[in-house]
């Protein structure tokens, strides 16, 4: 998956233990656990938000995008341009 999850290096930087992190955020360590090692499909806001407050971070520490391919790296053709800017 693009999206890299660095909640470990969060919690490394403020030496938190994992089931602090999930108590204080108001989650179960299985789920935060799912999230921290990539395997969620989708993070709610209000979720993200907590993990931030509690982490004091922004969202970008918490999540990246890496391509996966040298396919993700290219820019739409100007006919997916014109496609967009019709809607």
């Amino acid at each position: 998956m693009p999206i890299v999850v660095d909640i470990d290096v969060m919690l490394a930087k403020r030496k938190m233990p994992v089931g602090t992190l999930a108590e204080r955020v108001g989650i179960t360590p299985a789920n935060l656990a799912v999230l921290k090692n990539g395997r969620a499909k989708a993070v709610r806001f209000t979720t993200l938000a907590a993990l931030c407050e509690v982490l004091r971070c922004q969202p970008g520490d918490l999540l990246r995008w890496e391509p996966q391919d040298s396919a993700d790296l290219q820019s739409p053709d100007d006919g997916d341009l014109q496609d967009l800017t019709r809607a």
